[in-house]
């Protein structure tokens, strides 16, 4: 079975191998594994990490967590961003609490979230107030796009309201709520491993970076960033391949 590339695949091949080989000189410049081991080192440590007996737990934990931020963003945004995309006066209220959400550091949520909840629950916590913005925005975007004479023609003729929502504005938002859907999951794992490497559940690869870091391990810290990278990757696949899915479907 012969294997073709594009020439974008080549670029992206020709990429990596340049950020590979940067890597690899600055390793031999600094000469030392407590600052920067050589790519060839940390790709063994990144297969240690299979073979911990805990490594489905650490990295289910995490993933965990982010399907339960992400899907309570979700159904929050979609929720409030339509009753505010109908509702000019609910959108005068929700636009002040949108607003700080998306402008507030997110070391100064994490901090209050660490008085606030148990050590397991705040990268939960930090990944809903995180996501949430993005997808609300989006929606709210999206239904102001919705063709008004679209609206008014179902309204004429008597439809229910619900029934335009289902039929009418949920459709035409699709491709909105998809993608805040994807940059809030980009956004919000990186808020959920910070959640982790600070507030230090049991489980979580935040916690094993932060173990690791505290006794210089950099292989591992670089090992376990690469592993949030693929499950934040594999998300965001899973969403681009649900977006081609429900536009074939539209």
């Amino acid at each position: 079975m012969k294997i073709s590339f594009t020439s974008k695949q080549y670029v992206s091949l020709a990429s990596v191998i340049f950020m590979l080989a940067i890597w690899k000189i600055l390793a031999m410049h600094f000469d030392s594994d407590f600052i920067l081991p050589p790519p060839e080192k940390t790709l063994m440590t990144i297969l240690s990490l299979f073979g911990n007996p805990r490594f489905l737990t650490i990295v289910g934990a995490t993933v965990l967590r982010g399907l339960a931020g992400f899907v309570i963003s979700v159904i929050l945004g979609v929720s409030l961003g339509v009753i505010a995309g109908i509702n000019p006066h609910f959108n005068a209220f929700l636009r002040p609490v949108l607003i700080p959400l998306r402008s507030i550091p997110v070391i100064a949520l994490i901090l209050l979230a660490l008085i606030w909840f148990s050590p397991g629950s705040t990268p939960v916590f930090i990944a809903i107030l995180t996501m949430f913005p993005f997808i609300c925005t989006n929606v709210i975007d999206g239904i102001k796009s919705v063709d008004t004479e679209l609206v008014d023609m179902a309204r004429f003729y008597r439809i229910g309201r619900r029934r335009i929502i289902m039929e009418v504005y949920l459709p035409a938002i699709m491709p909105f709520i998809i993608s805040g859907a994807s940059s809030a999951m980009g956004i919000g794992w990186r808020a959920i491993i910070t959640g982790e490497v600070l507030s230090q559940p049991r489980y979580g690869i935040g916690t094993l970076m932060q173990s690791a870091q505290t006794f210089l391990n950099v292989d591992a810290v670089i090992a376990w960033t690469f592993v949030a990278v693929i499950i934040s990757y594999g998300f965001e696949k899973v969403i681009r391949w649900s977006e081609q899915k429900l536009i074939g479907w539209k």
